[in-house]
């Protein structure tokens, strides 16, 4: 579905907020706090969980936000490029920000969680103007889609900025749903967020890597259970990449 499409006709598309828009944000915020919640219960496997982030991120970056920009800038008479540039910009942003002020790879990897939870709730945002049209199938889809961010985040943020975080994004869609039924964003709008989003969600990405992979090197990394995670998170996230359209 395209989320650009449906922040720019919002006044003819949206079904307001009923029912079946309710029980998808429920269910994409319950997916969200699951996904947390496994990447909380082992804390002895953080590079598991920073793993299946790092596979999580990547495709929801690269072949979801991304491509999304790419084609929605041509359609609102956007130069197709200058999504790309928007993601770059946002990805070197990211690692300035990530790297201010502290050297450790815990801190570095909290300041990338802040900035990844940003990014999803704003995703959120848009993905809240899909649950306006009140499709049951959309729904169930951007719920599955849910639990890689929540497992991203989870394994990125502890304690109140967890918690902080994930009230946002869980609330995220509900509040897109009520703003594109109310005050439709204009169409050039989408593109950018979508680009300034996967710029953030790809240098999260390779903070995750990094910390999932940096005791092991080589043959080695590639036989280890981070490397597995990566696979499967990015396999599980790109089925649901999939049935979201």
């Amino acid at each position: 579905m395209s989320l650009a499409i449906v922040l720019a006709h919002g006044d003819g598309t949206a079904h307001g907020i009923g029912g079946p828009v309710l029980l998808g944000a429920v269910m994409v915020a319950a997916a969200t706090l699951a996904g947390a919640w496994l990447a909380r219960r082992g804390p002895g496997a953080q590079a598991v969980w920073f793993g299946a982030a790092a596979g999580a991120l990547l495709v929801i970056a690269g072949l979801h936000l991304l491509p999304d920009a790419w084609s929605e800038a041509a359609e609102a008479g956007l130069w197709p490029w200058l999504t790309l540039l928007v993601a770059a910009a946002a990805f070197v942003l990211a690692a300035a920000v990530s790297r201010y002020g502290c050297t450790c790879a815990a801190d570095e990897e909290h300041a990338s969680g802040a900035g990844t939870a940003a990014a999803l709730a704003g995703h959120r945002f848009l993905e809240g103007a899909a649950l306006a049209v009140g499709s049951v199938t959309v729904a169930v889809a951007l719920a599955v889609h849910a639990l890689g961010e929540g497992l991203a985040v989870g394994a990125l943020l502890r304690g109140r900025r967890l918690a902080a975080w994930l009230a946002v994004m869980c609330l995220g869609p509900l509040a897109g749903a009520l703003v594109t039924s109310a005050i439709p964003l204009p169409e050039a709008v989408g593109p950018l967020l979508y680009a300034f989003a996967a710029g953030i969600l790809a240098q999260a990405a390779r903070i995750s890597l990094r910390s999932a992979f940096h005791n092991a090197r080589g043959v080695r990394a590639l036989a280890s259970g981070p490397a597995a995670a990566v696979l499967v998170a990015a396999g599980l996230t790109t089925i649901a990449v999939h049935l979201a359209g």
